[in-house]
């Protein structure tokens, strides 16, 4: 399970170390993507294939947000490799979709790790209600 929070550099090439904690369970090489909320997703190839199969099965030829969902997560993919600084390159792309310049944020989130610009990160964090969070998790069983 990919749990925690650690906070990183980006370097000028586009750089970013993956904590020791998380490489492990995502192995040496894994999947980048982009996310919700302005972030970047990274799956593991075992679980990337299993999502895969899972939007096999919605309906493409009649479903408009399948259709596009599937545009916006598959498009953006890339398969990153840890160097042997345990470092990945992340795209252009994906740096500017998620605002990454300097300071960053991964955090562990089950099975997925993100990747966050800090300054999003501590602006998500102060927009969150913990009460209104306790009240949807009650209402989920949790």
């Amino acid at each position: 399970m990919l749990i925690g929070e650690y906070s990183h550099s980006i370097d000028a090439k586009g750089r970013v170390i993956v904590p020791s904690k998380f490489r492990t369970e995502l192995g040496e090489r894994f999947i980048l993507t982009k996310g919700f909320d302005g972030c970047l997703y990274g799956y593991s190839l075992e679980e990337w294939k299993a999502i895969e199969e899972k939007i096999k099965t919605l309906p493409l030829v009649t479903g408009k947000d399948a259709r596009n969902f599937t545009r916006f997560f598959f498009s953006s993919a890339i398969e990153c490799e840890l160097d042997s600084q345990g470092r990945i390159l992340i795209s252009q792309g994906l740096r500017e979709f998620a605002g990454l310049e300097k300071d960053i944020v991964t955090i562990g989130v089950s099975s997925r790790i993100e990747i966050w610009s800090k300054a999003k990160w501590e602006a998500y964090n102060n927009d969150q209600d913990s009460d209104d969070i306790a009240e949807k998790m009650a209402l989920l069983g949790i």
